[in-house]
């Protein structure tokens, strides 16, 4: 074997290990942060059983929390069209 490949192989083995490294790195990340949006989303479990035993409608406030998410546009949009449905199903009395 040539010093040449030798050195080819060595160069590659620690390119691949740096790569191994890398990619744990980026797993453990991800886990790690896995393991807050658990912890958040078991927060926000809490907040809503908090406002239910106060007497709120969680799911109201899960539908304001989700429109408020939505830039004003788009929440008339989706407003007009919901209105267009309900009246063509007759949910709701015609306007004019």
């Amino acid at each position: 074997m040539a010093i040449s490949e030798v050195i080819e192989e060595s160069a590659a083995a620690n390119l691949h290990q740096s790569a191994k490294e890398h990619l744990k790195a980026f797993v453990e990340r991800i886990e790690r942060l896995e393991e807050e949006k658990a912890a958040l989303a078991e927060d926000i479990r809490e907040v809503f059983a908090e406002a239910k035993s106060s007497g709120f409608d969680v799911k109201a406030l899960r539908k304001i929390i989700r429109l408020r998410k939505q830039d004003d546009r788009q929440r008339m949009e989706e407003e007009a069209m919901l209105a267009t449905y309900m009246q063509a199903l007759g949910m709701v009395p015609a306007l004019g």
